[in-house]
């Protein structure tokens, strides 16, 4: 029997089984369907680069952002969830610097760790996450050396569930895995995810993304310190309050909008700026009102309302994570319906160009569907990609059908919260 059919025997040891099971949910079907991915993955990179005995397998999850739409990057809480959506790399370490990285459905890529420095050409691109995720670690005393990896992602570009925050967490657990010793705090993955993805791939995103990915689980996270995020795990069951996490994607796509998503922070801080600060926490309603005249006069009426917006959705988000402390889940559903009408009028990052709709349309959708017995709201950074939806057990399958025929067979995610981030699986007989 060669590496690989060992490798793959061993998916089939309780071990394993009960670990797939807690990454992805309960069931049989569930279990046989990653128990497959994993295996076609597996050989995949026995096809690629041979059979190795070495082979490991790392996962990180993408995240579903409940509240706190477009707070954390000027130091804002959230509301966030790790999901049973992940990328998942086999990967084998080399005796070099070289990472050969080949992604299903990309054309194969190779980087060399040996110079570390930002390269202006590889902006918008895996090799500068790779390259971004390597300096972060070296810089923060982590071994690091190449490797072979082949990777499948079950969180798609565009989806607005975060592929990125979920490859660079990944990343970091493949070095701290083949290097290290995989015990990485994962305040620390998520913060040298970030650099990646500011510094490298060149956009300027907040810490919610990577907090999400790395800490799994629902958590909320205060960013009143950047460097000392303050992450409170919580416990909520949705299922059994009788609610499924459905995500819409529309099919638009986040390319060639970095522009529209680097705006929001920069007009934010623009109006913190008029206080005398450098982001907007801290800033009150009452200071925004009274300064109006001179606020006019210095910045755009946009900048103004993505400001209120701010303010609003910072401070709704410990009252929705009170409502789930205390179980009051039709109070906790009408603020997730108030945080999107606030990111719809007042952040207004819901499109980017009116021949384009999408996301208003599944939003409008939903509120028919919903109005009374869910919630809905603009999912992520906007602008494309996706909304969430919290929607009756009983009522999930004719929404999901009707949101597949607007947009598409496969546009609807029912998520489950991942109680964990970055995973080593252990393939141990």
């Amino acid at each position: 029997m060669n590496h690989a059919d060992k490798i793959i025997q061993a998916l089939e040891t309780e071990k394993t089984a009960q670990q797939l099971n807690w990454l992805y949910g309960a069931g049989g079907a569930v279990l046989e369907s990653q128990k497959a991915r994993y295996a076609a993955l597996i050989r995949r990179h026995a096809e690629i680069f041979g059979e190795r005995a070495d082979l490991q397998l790392v996962s990180a999850p993408g995240r579903t952002e409940i509240g706190g739409n477009h707070t954390d990057h000027n130091n804002g809480r959230v509301l966030a969830a790790a999901v049973n959506l992940d990328a998942l790399c086999a990967v084998t370490p080399r005796e070099d610097m070289t990472v050969r990285f080949h992604s299903e459905g990309y054309e194969p890529i190779e980087v060399d760790l040996s110079d570390l420095s930002v390269r202006p050409e590889e902006q918008g691109t895996t090799k500068a996450l790779i390259r971004g995720v390597a300096a972060g670690m070296q810089q923060n005393g982590y071994r690091i050396g190449g490797f072979d990896a082949a990777v499948t992602s079950t969180v798609a570009g565009g989806s607005g569930l975060s592929s990125s925050a979920a490859l660079e967490v990944m990343l970091t657990g493949v070095f701290d895995s083949l290097y290290n010793r995989f015990d990485m705090p994962y305040v620390l993955r998520a913060q040298i995810s970030q650099m990646a993805e500011n510094r490298y791939f060149g956009k300027p995103s907040g810490l919610l993304d990577q907090m999400a990915s790395a800490a799994g689980g629902l958590v909320t996270v205060d960013f009143r310190d950047n460097d000392k995020p303050e992450v409170e795990p919580l416990s909520y069951d949705f299922a059994s309050r009788g609610y499924a996490l459905v995500v819409v994607a529309t099919g638009g796509s986040h390319a060639n909008l970095t522009d529209q998503y680097a705006a929001i922070p920069a007009e934010m801080k623009q109006v913190a700026a008029c206080f005398g600060k450098q982001v907007l926490r801290g800033v009150t309603t009452d200071q925004l009102t009274a300064g109006l005249a001179f606020l006019r006069q210095t910045v755009s009426d946009r900048a103004i309302m993505r400001a209120v917006h701010f303010i609003l959705e910072n401070d709704r988000v410990p009252e929705q994570v009170a409502a789930l402390k205390e179980d009051r889940i039709d109070d906790f559903l009408q603020l997730i319906i108030d945080s999107g009408r606030s990111s719809y009028m007042y952040l207004q990052n819901v499109f980017a160009d009116n021949r384009d709709q999408s996301l208003s349309l599944a939003l409008c959708l939903a509120e028919m569907m919903l109005k009374g017995k869910g919630a809905w709201r603009i999912h992520g950074g906007g602008f494309a990609g996706t909304t969430l939806n919290f929607v009756p057990l009983d009522m999930v399958e004719p929404f999901v059908d009707m949101m597949n025929r607007a947009f598409g067979e496969h546009a609807c995610s029912v998520l489950n919260i991942r109680p964990t981030g970055a995973a080593r699986i252990e393939l141990n007989s």
